[in-house]
């Protein structure tokens, strides 16, 4: 049974090991990262120095085999705390096909409205990343209509804006 706590330091390790490629890479960060690879250090130094960074929170899922994902969950608009929004997506690469994403989503969602009172939950994709894209969609989330481009390594990634409200709003 997946189950998420509060990420530690020492998870920073696990998480950019999953990273094998530059282009898991920007679809797990878009462009929040200037170089590939990162090291441990380098996320943990985002994580505790970035600015707003005391508006997001980091979790780490684990079940009985481990840790397998991480996520994170912030407030992008300190006024509006109905709004909260999912980043940072992650399952563990040797995990990946498992169902271990939908479940962390899911849990995501439910400390989001249950715990922290979200009306609604955002989350950005890249279109290309078709498994992570099913993963949101199946999880509840519905594309709001914006669209973003972003320029990766030569070519122009559509990344699409999905929101999940709550049933309760």
């Amino acid at each position: 049974m997946l189950r998420l706590r509060p990420y530690r330091r020492s998870d920073a390790e696990y998480i950019v090991s999953w990273i094998k490629t530059e282009r898991i890479f920007r679809f797990w960060c878009a462009d929040r990262f200037e170089n590939y690879p990162i090291t441990a250090d380098d996320l943990n130094d985002q994580y505790e120095n970035s600015e707003g960074a005391e508006d997001v929170f980091h979790f780490t899922a684990y079940d009985e085999q481990g840790i397998a994902g991480h996520i994170n969950i912030r407030f992008p608009n300190k006024n509006d705390i109905d709004t909260v929004r999912l980043g940072y997506v992650i399952i563990d690469d040797s995990r990946r096909g498992q169902g271990l994403g939908r479940a962390m989503v899911k849990l995501a969602l439910k400390y989001s409205t249950e715990i922290m009172g979200a009306k609604k939950v955002t989350i950005g994709v890249f279109a290309e990343n078709a498994a992570a894209l099913n993963c949101y969609l199946q999880s509840g989330f519905v594309q709001s209509g914006d669209i973003e481009e972003y320029s990766i390594n030569g070519e122009t990634w559509n990344c699409l804006e999905l929101e999940y409200t709550c049933q309760d709003a």
